[in-house]
C-alpha cells in the first residue's frame, strides 16, 4: 500500500489515503473523512508508485 496526501475538493483539508499500487487504473468514489461530501478518486500506478492522482468534485 502507497500513502498519498490530497486536498478535499470541497473543504480544502488536507488528508492522505492508502492506495494499491499493483491497481494500474482506479477510478472511485468515497466521502471525505472531514466534511462528509462525495470525492471522485482518479489513479494511475505502474505497480509501485502513484504515477497521477486527481481527486473531483461530485455534482449533486
Amino acid at each position: 500500500m502507497i500513502e498519498k496526501e490530497f486536498t478535499c475538493p470541497y473543504c480544502w483539508e488536507n488528508q492522505s489515503r492508502l492506495f494499491d499500487p499493483y491497481i494500474h487504473n482506479q477510478n472511485f468514489i468515497e466521502d471525505c473523512e472531514v466534511c462528509c461530501n462525495p470525492i471522485e478518486f482518479n489513479l494511475v500506478t505502474n505497480g509501485l508508485y502513484v504515477i497521477d492522482l486527481s481527486v473531483n468534485l461530485i455534482g449533486q
